[in-house]
């Protein structure tokens, strides 16, 4: 197959996971105007999403061991349906459990069918350039909140939360089905589905010894960590804005000004990994995110949210697609959607907590200014964590660019 055509998975998978982001990470803005139709609390609504990122994360493990073995196209096509379908689903909810689980399990179940099998499909089909195209398919993710995001507070306040979400479900069908059908297996595995040999790391290593690995384990609590320090933020600043006074359709301006940024800060993440190495760009970057959560506390107007917001949309969404990167310089290629599954699964746990605990916190206290103080903690032992990473020795590419 024409290697031409691997920059048709890059922008395939770019439209899979911002689509599929987009829906799941839509949530935020309908939290508010949730709770005021439905009486349902702030809490209880967060926990939805505490429960997407949960079944995301359990979720991932399997779908890239899936992709691994029967390839990755129909992962992602069965993954599309199942969103679109829960979506529907979710827009009818007449109580809160029930509403918890089909958005909670299902909603995130689905959207963990994108994320590791497109990743672990992307590094597949490229030996050069990796960081970028990875970081491409990411920039595609982060394109979600200037877009679905927008399009989700303009139905709500039109038609209503119900009617928003049942549009989202459309939406979704309409060109997550189409997409999916693009995708096409690595040409390096083409032929030899369950090759193990191609790439890096040592020879002969089986899934098992390479989940139970030092470097693995250290990469898989990092990023655990990266996105607990994201994942608050992430989740509630709409709702923080909306608290200082600060309009809807304003607020939700701020999570579209954190996704542009976003995608700069891919761009430029992935430039510079392929240039000075994954593991040290990746090393400042979660330094950098640390410091950048922080900084919320002490803004309550609106440019100070575009500010800051540009700020830690730049930093968190150029330092998520390096793991991928990592994994791909240090392990198998046949073993990448399982891998790349397990850091995805050990990233959405992370994610899993910013919405419970920051909903309890403003419950309880009326102010985020703790969440954003412990968002920036995390951030810090991400980094330490990271900064113990070492690859294996003789790990071709890994010792290149991570030594």
């Amino acid at each position: 197959m024409s290697r031409s055509y691997r920059w048709i998975i890059v922008a395939a998978g770019g439209l899979l996971g911002c689509v599929a982001m987009g829906a799941m990470f839509s949530l935020p803005v309908f939290l508010l105007p949730m709770s005021r139709d439905t009486g349902w609390s702030v809490t209880g609504i967060s926990v939805a999403m505490t429960i997407a990122f949960l079944a995301m994360g359990v979720a991932s493990l399997g779908w890239g061991g899936l992709s691994d073995r029967y390839g990755t196209r129909p992962v992602v096509l069965g993954g599309s349906v199942v969103l679109a379908a829960s979506l529907a689903l979710a827009s009818r909810a007449s109580t809160l459990g029930e509403f918890q689980c089909l958005f909670g399990l299902l909603v995130g179940g689905a959207t963990a069918a994108i994320f590791a099998p497109m990743m672990a499909c992307v590094t597949g089909w490229f030996d050069t350039q990796r960081s970028l195209a990875v970081s491409l398919v990411s920039a595609g993710m982060g394109m979600a909140p200037m877009t679905m995001a927008p399009l989700a507070g303009w139905l709500v306040e039109a038609h209503g939360w119900r009617s928003a979400m049942l549009s989202i479900a459309g939406i979704v069908a309409a060109l997550m089905i189409p997409a999916a059908l693009l995708v096409r297996r690595p040409p390096a595995l083409e032929d030899r589905p369950a090759a193990g040999a191609e790439g890096h790391g040592p020879p002969d290593m089986s899934v098992g010894q390479a989940v139970h690995s030092r470097p693995f384990i250290l990469l898989m609590t990092a990023n655990f960590f990266c996105c607990a320090t994201h994942s608050g933020p992430i989740f509630h600043t709409v709702s923080y804005a909306m608290t200082c006074g600060i309009s809807t359709i304003a607020a939700v301006s701020i999570y579209s000004v954190e996704g542009l940024a976003g995608m700069f800060g891919r761009l430029g993440f992935g430039l510079a990994g392929d240039r000075f190495g994954a593991h040290r760009v990746l090393v400042l970057g979660l330094l950098a995110q640390a410091l950048a959560v922080l900084a919320y506390v002490s803004v309550s107007r609106l440019g100070g949210f575009y500010t800051v917001a540009a700020v830690t949309g730049f930093i968190y969404a150029g330092t998520m697609p390096l793991y991928a990167v990592l994994i791909r310089e240090n392990f198998p290629l046949g073993m990448m959607g399982t891998l790349i599954g397990a850091s995805a699964m050990a990233g959405s746990l992370g994610m899993s907590t910013g919405p419970l605990l920051g909903g309890w916190i403003y419950d309880r206290l009326d102010s985020y200014a703790l969440m954003y103080v412990g968002s920036g903690v995390l951030g810090l032992v991400a980094m330490l964590v990271l900064m113990a990473f070492r690859p294996f020795p003789g790990g071709g590419d890994a010792m290149a660019r991570t030594g």
